[in-house]
């Protein structure tokens, strides 16, 4: 895999995750930017371990092969972090963490995917069918 394809997608997951945190702290009216290291770490974190437990470096696009575990092992593992350094994990945050960070995390390589796609498609005609 191309190593900037994957350090561009490390750097979407990281910059998904932060988001997530930000808009978690904004939305409950919290200082975004001084609170925000606080909560994003146990994501971060998560979110590294994830990369290296799904491989993800061989296809960081793939939103089944490594979206998904990584999706997964960021919300439980951050989840667990988040428990272990004292900050909450009330059910509603849990759900809403899950939901969203699926959405991200997901969401930005399935578009990807289709983007793909939808790019492969003409060429493939052109190429089959030349004028």
């Amino acid at each position: 895999m191309n190593p900037r394809t994957i350090a561009v997608a490390a750097l979407v997951d990281g910059v998904a995750v932060i988001a997530f945190a930000a808009t978690g702290r904004a939305s409950h009216g919290e200082a975004v930017l001084a609170g925000l290291a606080i909560t994003a770490w146990p994501f971060l974190v998560a979110l590294a371990v994830g990369w290296l437990v799904a491989l993800a470096w061989r296809r960081p696009l793939a939103p089944i092969r490594t979206g998904i575990p990584i999706w997964v092992i960021t919300v439980a593992l951050g989840m667990l972090l988040r428990a272990a350094s004292g900050q909450g994990t009330a059910l509603a945050f849990v759900i809403v963490a899950a939901l969203t960070l699926g959405l991200l995390l997901i969401g930005w390589r399935a578009l990807a995917t289709l983007a793909t796609l939808v790019t492969l498609v003409p060429r493939r005609a052109r190429t089959r069918h030349p004028e």
